[in-house]
């Protein structure tokens, strides 16, 4: 006989198994989108750092004085160290550039950052492999505890800071002037080391043909070089700077460099590097005292006027108002619209006299 139809019917789950079962895969699912946003989130970060997948180390570095140095009233001393890490190898550059900066000069900065000096770290580099030279922003410390966030927000995004462990402030610049030359001999091998400020419209490109120019003399100490009457300056500020050593310096300064960019070669700094702080004579104006250090060594003044040109020309090294302004008028739109002319940002680079 056949056998009977068989029937099989399905057992109802208990109501405790389809709970867990939803959990499970609630569970998942959170664990899921977590992970996605995590991964997004890095994938931001990375994007707008460049260090995520970059071996190579911050570009900020500060830098500290050690307490065994010879350290005088106003912050500098000779032993350097870099806060937080092991001290590096001196990368080898030609040169060498350090743009001073304020804290209050975020617009400054911002402005450069759209003009000639990349904002971004990979167009550094290029910038930096292609003149040979390296460029950081140089400002100091503050008590101000909103500035100092502040700068470290801008340093998180940028990172193309030199800090130096000394206070920032406008009557301390010959001492912030020496730091920086102290700092910039310790952690970079140049040929030439550059102060220039933050409100110049400058041409990397041929600034690097200038300093790889070839020199009989290895002390060089390059500049838009001026002389003459201690209060007649061409800017009306300069005569509200009072010198209170104005009674060594005669009627007239000497010969010496415009501030807002100048360079002294690797023997010049090594030099400043090796004498102790509180045997310099420091004066009101940064730009005087590094001019009265020089006339004290066996230094070649060399002169160059593509360094305080007053429009951009196929020549034109530093852009700035001379004689109005010791930099840029208003540098903050100043910068921006130089850069929109192609006469400053578009002139081929400069042939080499040699």
């Amino acid at each position: 006989m056949p056998s009977s139809p068989k029937f099989f019917h399905s057992r109802l789950s208990q109501p405790s198994n389809s709970r867990r079962s939803t959990v499970l895969i609630l569970s998942c699912l959170l664990i899921g989108i977590s992970g996605f946003i995590f991964g997004l989130t890095s994938f931001l970060t990375c994007s707008r750092t460049y260090r995520c997948f970059n071996n190579s180390p911050p570009r900020t570095v500060r830098v500290v004085w050690g307490t065994n140095s010879n350290k005088n009233d106003n912050g500098v001393g000779n032993a350097l160290l870099l806060d937080g890490e092991e001290r590096r190898e001196r990368q080898k550059v030609m040169g060498f550039v350090g743009i001073q900066t304020g804290f209050g000069s975020t617009g400054r900065r911002q402005s450069l950052r759209k003009t000639w000096m990349p904002s971004d770290r990979q167009g550094l580099q290029r910038l930096e492999e292609s003149t040979g030279l390296a460029f950081r922003f140089v400002i100091g410390r503050t008590n101000d505890k909103s500035k100092t966030a502040e700068l470290k927000r801008e340093i998180a995004e940028y990172d193309d800071f030199l800090l130096l462990d000394i206070e920032e402030q406008y009557s301390q610049l010959p001492y912030k002037t020496l730091a920086f030359f102290k700092a910039a001999y310790a952690l970079f091998d140049s040929e030439f080391y550059v102060k220039a400020d933050d409100d110049i419209y400058l041409r990397p490109d041929r600034l690097s043909t200038l300093l790889a120019k070839e020199r009989a003399h290895s002390q060089t100490y390059l500049g838009c070089l001026k002389k003459g009457p201690q209060c007649c300056c061409s800017w009306s500020c300069c005569c509200e700077k009072y010198e209170p050593l104005s009674y060594l310096l005669g009627t007239e300064y000497f010969l010496h460099a415009y501030g807002p960019i100048y360079a002294l070669s690797a023997d010049v700094v090594a030099s400043l590097v090796a004498l102790r702080d509180n045997s310099f004579r420091m004066f009101s104006n940064e730009d005087v005292t590094i001019g009265a250090w020089i006339l004290a060594m066996n230094v070649n003044h060399e002169d160059n006027r593509a360094l305080c040109s007053p429009e951009c020309t196929p020549s034109s090294i530093a852009v700035w108002d001379i004689p109005k302004c010791s930099g840029l008028c208003n540098p903050e739109a100043r910068l921006l619209e130089l850069h929109q002319q192609e006469s400053c940002s578009k002139n081929p680079t400069m042939e080499s006299d040699d």
